[in-house]
């Protein structure tokens, strides 16, 4: 049984839902045997954009063209493109958010998605190393710095942070959603399925617990074909 994979490193930040886009560069090298691992929709760790906010895209553009450094307006618009995967415009938007508000945790790691998406990964982990400097040990930031670097192939420092936060944060869903992807991408599924599973224990009803449900899935039916032939 072969499977084309298409492990996808996506991370849920903890800020709105627009990291519903894969992080650092979309997706890792593998080879056509690896199965594929769900990717997390709404890599934002989760958090949905302000429900009291019943703001429509058209309103938010006619907002920020009215006032561009309202930084709530620009910050909505920019998850709100980010939503849609229109990452160039959410980069631009994003980046005036910050200049905005310069030491906000949440635009800061979303900025960073968005440049992680466009491949400026280097950027991407300026945007948050800033993040961390102003909140150290923050879950999602450190996720996503990881994933950028595990993009990179920098496979050491990437599960170092992993490893780092679960020692400090025993809880933290990301991190092991992540090392999960690290462990497919590497061959390892009975590891990935442990981290999975993990995750689901953690935070079933996060879009890293969906993922990873449908993920073990995937892994769990890869293992059973492989082993009846």
């Amino acid at each position: 049984m072969r499977l084309r994979a298409a492990v996808l490193v996506a991370l849920s930040i903890a800020v709105p839902a627009a990291v519903s886009i894969p992080p650092a560069g979309a997706t890792t090298k593998t080879t056509s045997a690896k199965p594929a691992a769900a990717p997390a929709k709404s890599a934002a760790a989760g958090e949905k954009t302000p429900a009291a906010a019943p703001d429509t895209l058209a309103e938010l553009e006619r907002a920020v063209a009215k006032d561009s450094t309202d930084f709530q307006s620009l910050y909505r618009l920019g998850v709100l493109y980010l939503d849609r995967e229109r990452v160039p415009e959410a980069a631009r938007v994003l980046r005036k958010a910050v200049a905005a508000r310069p030491n906000d945790i949440k635009a800061l790691v979303n900025l960073g998605a968005a440049q992680d998406a466009q491949g400026s990964s280097a950027d991407a982990q300026a945007s948050y190393r800033k993040a961390l400097e102003l909140a150290p040990g923050d879950s999602i930031a450190t996720c996503r710095l990881a994933s950028s670097l595990y993009a990179e192939q920098k496979y050491p420092q990437a599960m170092d942070l992993l490893r780092k936060l679960i020692a400090a944060k025993p809880a933290s869903h990301c991190a092991y959603f992540t090392l999960g992807v690290a462990f497919a991408d590497a061959g390892l599924y009975r590891d990935a399925i442990r981290m999975w599973q993990k995750v689901v224990e953690l935070a079933p009803q996060s879009s890293e617990g969906v993922s990873a449900k449908e993920s073990i899935e995937v892994l769990s039916r890869f293992l059973t074909g492989q082993a009846g032939q």
